[in-house]
């Protein structure tokens, strides 16, 4: 890999309780977490970990609190930005994630890339980019640069249950990102599996990767939540110096 080229991590739906035996659909959402920094803890390639929102599944203050001191025990060697999801409250996030080890910005700065991390979180599950959420975006775009851009809810649809709880005003989007022509590619969370969505299935002009959970995926099968039996994931990206983007996700052993 060339040294200019930069690697992220993504995780994302930890859906962590105050109870850290507490079991999501049957699984230790904990222990999936501890078990997914651990192993990023050991990647010495990474330049930066992006988490993209469902932090909390019980909305309590101590599940902030763990997934805090998690990544703090994980001592990782990179920043740690995020963003929230439906599940989030944002005045938690900005309390328990802070320095050393967590970034509270919103763009990361490359001579030749920029990633940009978006909030979809809107009133309802379902997602919702404000108009200052686009103008932010608008506004943070270097044409000189590319950029990918991250954000918790699909802005595209997946084929099941999930994308009742979709990005409401995904045209709206879309209609941004194509007077943005540096944008390569979209990245989100929400659906609790790693896939790869490409344009000329989706009808949209951008490749979006989504992040397998390092809670539980989803049952696409099911008409409401159900496990498969997989264990947590995560997503890696390589922004390279020509302006592509590579990425595969990773799935550990189901316990």
């Amino acid at each position: 890999m060339p040294a200019s080229a930069i690697t992220l991590a993504q995780i994302s739906d930890c859906h962590l309780f105050a109870d850290k035996n507490a079991l999501h659909c049957g699984v230790n959402v904990y222990d999936n977490l501890k078990r997914v920094l651990t192993e990023l803890s050991d990647n010495n390639t990474l330049d930066y970990l992006v988490f993209t929102g469902d932090l909390s599944q019980d909305h309590s203050e101590g599940s902030y609190r763990h997934f805090a001191d998690l990544v703090r025990q994980a001592n990782l060697k990179v920043p740690v930005y995020f963003l929230p999801g439906n599940h989030d409250d944002e005045t938690l996030l900005n309390k328990y994630l802070t320095v050393p080890c967590f970034h509270p910005g919103k763009v990361i700065e490359h001579l030749r890339w920029q990633v940009c991390l978006l909030s979809s979180k809107g009133d309802t599950p379902a997602g919702y980019l404000s108009g200052q959420s686009l103008q932010q975006l608008k506004q943070a775009v270097n044409p000189g640069k590319s950029q990918l851009i991250f954000m918790h809810h699909h802005p595209v649809a997946v084929g099941y249950f999930i994308d009742r709880h979709g990005l409401t005003n995904a045209d709206e989007f879309w209609q941004l990102t194509e007077k943005l022509p540096s944008v390569k590619a979209v990245a989100c969370g929400h659906v609790h599996r790693g896939l790869t969505l490409l344009p000329e299935n989706s009808g949209y002009p951008l490749v979006v990767h989504t992040c397998p959970a390092t809670s539980i995926q989803f049952d696409p099968d099911s008409e409401t939540v159900s496990a498969l039996a997989q264990g947590p994931g995560y997503r890696l990206f390589t922004l390279n110096e020509d302006a592509t983007v590579n990425s595969r996700v990773s799935y550990l052993e189901f316990l």
